[in-house]
């Protein structure tokens, strides 16, 4: 079974939080023995972020702000996509929280919508979403 980092490496969907992931260090936690639940953004959603952002964090000056940026997506903790429910508060490895809501079957994170992604991850859950967590 594939730790997370491995799960994004292999991803043809997460091409550009690959390059992120890995010139930030966070492939490291990513690989540890967690539990995380990872929301993963798409490609798209890095394309959402102002033009050049991402090439701009992806300079060696920035890997602290990169990095940062990414710890938005990680908590500590397994957390199925079916056990997030409306109201749900959830706090970021650095510190941010995330509040979840479920409103018709859908969930979200302010306007961010989150959605399941099927496949076992050895130590932790990634759920995908359309927006960069900023």
């Amino acid at each position: 079974m594939s730790n997370i980092t491995q799960v994004v490496n292999v991803d043809k969907n997460l091409k550009t939080l690959k390059k992120g992931v890995h010139a930030s260090d966070v492939d490291q936690l990513l690989s540890s023995t967690g539990p995380f639940t990872f929301f993963a953004p798409l490609d798209g959603a890095f394309d959402k972020l102002a033009k050049g952002t991402m090439d701009d964090l992806l300079e060696p000056q920035n890997r602290a702000k990169l990095k940062n940026l990414l710890n938005n997506h990680i908590v500590s903790g397994k957390i199925n996509f079916l056990d997030l429910k409306d109201g749900d508060k959830l706090t970021t490895v650095n510190g941010r929280e995330i509040a979840i809501t479920v409103k018709n079957g859908t969930v979200h994170t302010g306007d961010i919508a989150i959605t399941a992604r099927d496949g076992k991850v050895s130590n932790g859950v990634i759920h995908m979403t359309d927006t960069v967590i900023q």
